[in-house]
């Protein structure tokens, strides 16, 4: 019989009591440092056949005259589990954001599969999310809707330790979601702090002769106590007959549509903001995205200029790039590496994109300085304690090559410190978790498969030398041994992904560029891309690529390389509207001397491939 007393109306599901009746804390991991894995400043944006133009790489901008930012406070776009993350970023800015908007997974059954355009014409395919990326989209994995509720309750804690006192939160729903996201949210942040339930009604194609047709999303407005912010932005109510509204409300008549107007306070149900449609500008190819103007109406009233936004969900990463257009700082975060790669190329565009609050004209700013950050081989090593213990050294070591193995569908040998198992005919070398694979590991592992009498080697590794792909093929070669570099993905921590034993190994891609320098003047010039062996990519991709360029969304430079972060300096990638990629970047450098080139390319699918390469000016 159960242990639980009852001693208030509340929610209650498998896990969140203990066996004795005691509430389980929700677990805070880290905190982690985080590691910037690309730092964007003002990078020089070249697309087609533009005349570029020359910026100073490391310009780092301070506020514009006038503004309430912060110094160098630079946006931050993180990618990672957002429970991880939360938890790292309470160090610093716990009490400190002012207004979370979330858009959180709740839709049974959908199909979260992404249309990408491929290539120069923009061919689209569909992209299958990755398997973690399908369990924060989808509420039907482990035990179904209560993983969900388990998942929220847990996150929607660390948010509200992350909400200053003037903070309010929005929670975005359908009728699917919001009975239990409200109760949670009573609990979490209080029920007397419940300021607005809000209906977003639309219409939209498709209707039921079974049922009235649901055409509306609910959004739950939380306040962190009576300190919040609320900005009273009236609207405008058009109607045929004159009213009298007495002193209230002074009524105009609009000539052109020859219909009396009013402005009036906005009420809690709004039917004035249409969803994207597939031919909307603003649409960037992403299933859950939401209209701008919805977002920027909540942005606005609940918050002021200089504020700190966060998206914990950020998806397409419509909360960031609305906060950024309303000069206020923000916080993106997403389980998904092609929703990072989105919202970035969204960020980098924006200045193309509507103003908001003139929808007749382009926003016509360049986006501020952003970081890209992550928590790395951290979050990682959190995963391998917590997956096999603290125990004996050797024992936990191979405890994660077996799991590894297993995932790979291979079986682990012994008698070699540089191999650790064998599929078909191929030997396997597996990469340490908390460091990337050396050339030097790849070539004793080289070596021990040639001595063996084998000549295959499959070498898994979660990060990567710089450079390795290139260097290592021409050993491979000389050595007879056929070798396939691939990723270890981070569907592998996740037990729910590694149970359905659906995790793939994608290739490690590698490219060949061409780099010229004369005088203090220096060019890159990409030559190929290739990813080796293609086996786990879905035919109707292949059958897309005409060219090695098909396969590559966007490129970057940081002619300055100084062994830490990556600055992006200069930047080429494809949109909608515009699908040529220029294959040559340049650069002038400020002096002589000898400068690091780094060069990084993300795939159709995300992916990034990495090279560094020194070059001389005189």
């Amino acid at each position: 019989m159960s242990k639980i007393e009852i001693k208030k109306t509340e929610l209650v599901w498998r896990g969140k009591y203990d066996d004795e009746g005691k509430l389980v804390p929700v677990e805070k991991p880290g905190p982690f440092p985080f590691q910037i894995v690309e730092s964007i400043n003002e990078p020089r944006i070249e697309k087609g056949d533009e005349v570029p133009i020359q910026t100073t790489l490391f310009d780092i901008w301070k506020g514009d005259e006038g503004s309430t930012f912060e110094d160098g406070w630079k946006n931050k776009l993180i990618w990672g589990d957002n429970k991880f993350v939360m938890s790292s970023l309470l160090e610093k800015f716990a009490g400190k954001i002012d207004l979370i908007y979330i858009d959180p997974p709740f839709a049974t059954g959908a199909d979260f599969t992404l249309d990408v355009l491929v290539g120069d014409k923009g061919e689209s395919i569909h992209k299958e999310h990755s398997v973690l990326e399908e369990k924060a989209y989808r509420d039907t994995w482990g035990n179904g809707f209560e993983s969900l509720i388990t998942m929220m309750y847990e996150r929607l804690q660390l948010m509200n330790d992350l909400l200053s006192p003037k903070g309010a939160i929005f929670i975005h729903a359908d009728y699917r979601a919001i009975s239990q996201f409200r109760l949670i949210c009573d609990e979490i942040f209080g029920q007397d702090n419940l300021v607005n339930e809000l209906i977003w009604a639309y219409r939209t194609a498709g209707n039921s002769k079974e049922f009235w047709a649901r055409k509306h999303d609910n959004i739950l407005f939380y306040q962190k106590s009576n300190k919040r912010i609320f900005n009273l932005i009236k609207e405008i109510s058009y109607h045929l007959k004159k009213y009298d509204y007495g002193e209230h409300y002074e009524e105009f008549y609009d000539d052109e549509k020859g219909m009396w107007y009013s402005f009036v306070n906005p009420v809690d149900v709004w039917t004035d903001i249409y969803p994207l449609k597939s031919t909307n500008n603003e649409r960037v190819y992403y299933p859950t995205q939401k209209p701008e103007a919805l977002v920027k109406k909540i942005i606005e009233a609940c918050s002021d200029e200089g504020d700190l936004v966060a998206d914990f969900f950020c998806g397409s990463g419509t909360t960031c790039a609305v906060a950024e257009k309303l000069a206020r700082r923000w916080i993106g975060v997403d389980l998904g590496r092609y929703s990072i790669h989105i919202t970035r190329k969204r960020l980098l565009e924006i200045e193309h994109s509507k103003n908001l609050t003139d929808e007749g004209k382009k926003y016509g700013k360049k986006v501020r300085p952003f970081e890209i950050l992550n928590l790395g081989k951290y979050e990682r090593q959190f995963w391998q304690i917590k997956a096999f213990g603290k125990k004996d050294e050797k024992q936990a070591l191979y405890e994660y090559l077996a799991f590894i193995l297993k995932l790979y569908g291979a079986e682990p040998i012994t008698g070699s410190s540089h191999i650790h198992g064998k599929k078909g005919n191929a030997l396997v070398y597996i990469g340490a978790v908390d460091a990337p694979v050396t050339i030097q590991e790849v070539t004793d592992a080289l070596k021990d498969t040639k001595e063996m009498g084998l000549k295959e080697l499959h070498v898994l590794g979660w990060e990567w030398e710089m450079g390795l792909n290139d260097a290592i093929q021409e050993v491979a070669k000389q050595m007879a041994v056929r070798l396939k570099l691939r990723i270890i993905p981070m569907d592998a921590i996740d037990p729910q992904s590694s149970g359905k034993g659906d995790v793939k190994f994608f290739e490690l891609a590698y490219f060949k560029t061409e780099i010229e320098s004369k005088g203090l003047k220096a060019k890159v010039k990409l030559e190929d891309f290739v990813i080796p062996h293609t086996d786990l990519i879905p035919p109707d991709v292949k059958e897309s690529i005409k060219k090695w360029s098909d396969w590559i969304d966007y490129w970057a430079v940081d002619f300055e390389f100084q062994n830490d972060t990556f600055n992006n300096g200069w930047t080429s990638y494809r949109t909608k509207q515009e699908r040529k990629l220029r294959l040559v970047a340049d650069y002038e450098y400020p002096k002589a001397g000898t400068y690091k080139i780094f060069v990084k390319i993300i795939d159709i699918f995300g992916i990034d491939t990495s090279q560094v390469y020194e070059i001389k000016v005189k």
